[in-house]
């Protein structure tokens, strides 16, 4: 893909789960487009991993690693309250950025990363990385294509049971799952939304995990065209609902596992006029309009016609200056609503 221009040099800072556990392991095939040539973690057994596999160089301190030389892109996967602080560190380095989940704690560090980013003339990628997920994409799709008609109500629900106690039940590090599944699914359910947002009620809580952060909460969310998003992420649901529920006028899809399960009515199927009957109904018969009406109900495998990988987009847009699909406003809109979502709870920072 690279046409002979040279990788992006990148600098990790941050080895574990996200850093190690999903960067490294998503960029081992990606070495024509991303060379890994620093890493910079606590614990020096794993710079010690990096370097035997990569080749890279360890640095113990952030502030090294960020003025390397040899590093131009710095990808950030420390723990979630230190986003910020590291985020500032490599722009102010004149570094290009790529942040994982979520971008900052609050409102005002997104505005004072974008602000430096600008003053600095650097880029900061924010790793969406959901938005690139096959069954998300494919149900896009089927919204945009128009067979459920016009949409009024989506669920997004992502469920577990577990009693969770590491640091992502601690507040102080940017713990619970608002936080941590929470950025992917509002993302997801701004998109399908697909206009600006006019309320938002919400309820947070905590029931299995430690710590102080909570592990269930309940979102939910009015466009200004009227959809509702319905977006429910706990770690307390033994029997977990469709990953995707979404209800339109002509018809309705749930998504479970790999699966997309539709009912819809039949293209031929053309409503007439109705009008309401002020008069008694009968005492016993259906209340109901009745009329036929043709369903096609289908069962299918999570297939979009088209896929993206956000290794790759990140590599065009910062080689060719593509534009990066997952806009920095956007990412801005998912730290308003988690703001928000927050404010004036327990569990707000």
């Amino acid at each position: 893909m690279n046409n002979g221009v040279e990788p992006v040099k990148i600098g990790i800072i941050g080895l574990g789960r996200a850093g190690y556990g999903m960067h490294c392991k998503e960029l081992r095939d990606k070495t024509n487009l991303f060379q890994i040539t620093a890493g910079c973690d606590p614990i020096v057994s794993r710079m010690e991993t990096l370097s035997q596999e990569f080749g890279s160089k360890s640095y113990e301190r952030i502030e090294d690693l960020v003025n390397d030389s040899n590093v131009e892109l710095v990808d950030i996967a420390s723990r979630s309250n230190d986003h910020f602080t590291h985020g500032m560190m490599a722009l102010e380095a004149g570094k290009d950025i790529v942040l994982e989940k979520p971008m900052t704690l609050n409102v005002q560090e997104a505005e004072k990363l974008v602000e430096t980013a600008l003053k600095k003339g650097k880029n900061i990628y924010v790793r969406h990385n959901r938005r690139y997920d096959p069954d998300f994409l494919h149900v896009m799709e089927l919204i945009n294509s128009g067979i459920l008609g016009e949409i009024h109500s989506i669920k997004l629900s992502r469920h577990s049971y577990n009693r969770r106690n590491d640091w992502q039940t601690l507040k102080e590090f940017g713990g619970g799952q608002l936080l941590n599944w929470g950025p992917h699914i509002i993302d997801h359910a701004l998109c399908l939304l697909q206009s600006p947002i006019i309320h938002i009620w919400s309820h947070l809580d905590q029931i299995l995990a430690a710590g102080d952060a909570e592990d269930h909460l309940k979102v939910i969310l009015t466009g200004e065209n009227g959809r509702i998003a319905d977006i429910e992420i706990s770690g307390a649901v033994a029997l977990p609902s469709p990953t995707y529920q979404i209800n339109g006028s002509k018809g309705s899809l749930s998504l479970i596992g790999k699966e997309i399960r539709l009912k819809r009515l039949h293209p031929d199927v053309q409503f007439q006029p109705i009008h309401a009957d002020p008069e008694t109904p009968p005492q016993i018969g259906n209340f109901n309009n009745v009329e036929e009406l043709k369903w096609v109900e289908e069962v299918i495998p999570v297939s979009p016609a088209i896929q993206y990988d956000f290794w790759d987009e990140l590599y065009r847009s910062i080689r060719f200056r593509e534009s990066f699909r997952i806009q920095i406003s956007e990412a801005m809109d998912v730290v308003k609503v988690i703001s928000q979502v927050r404010r004036n709870t327990r569990f707000e920072s």
